[in-house]
């Protein structure tokens, strides 16, 4: 199997702007910004989509929102407000098969996501 884009971000083999790193997650800036500020937190195992997580993970699932919290104040947009999002599948919108939470903000946004 072909290492996945996330996972060769998580072993370096592929560089990124690295935000933020421990031993569960890695956040870094989004390639594609659809907002001034758009960064993912990934776990660094991979989970192909949010299908696969099971009783258990509620922890990295939880990190994985306090990070995207933390990370938000110290990119100055906690008080203004900020968007948290996850695809899964196609038809949600996923296109790295490695789950990853988008964290949106810096400008105003609207419902639904356009």
């Amino acid at each position: 199997m072909t290492q996945c884009l996330f996972c060769s971000i998580v072993s370096k083999q592929i560089p990124a702007t690295i935000l933020y790193e421990d031993d569960s997650v890695v956040a870094f800036r989004d390639i594609g910004p659809q907002a001034p500020v758009h960064f993912l937190v990934i776990p660094k195992r991979h989970l192909t989509t949010l299908n696969d997580l099971v009783v258990g993970d509620e922890h990295l699932i939880g990190h994985m929102v306090l990070t995207a919290q933390q990370l938000a104040a110290k990119e100055g947009i906690s008080e203004s407000g900020f968007r948290l999002a996850m695809n899964c599948n196609r038809e949600g919108g996923q296109t790295v098969y490695h789950i990853h939470l988008h964290v949106l903000g810096g400008r105003g946004m609207s419902w639904p996501p356009g």
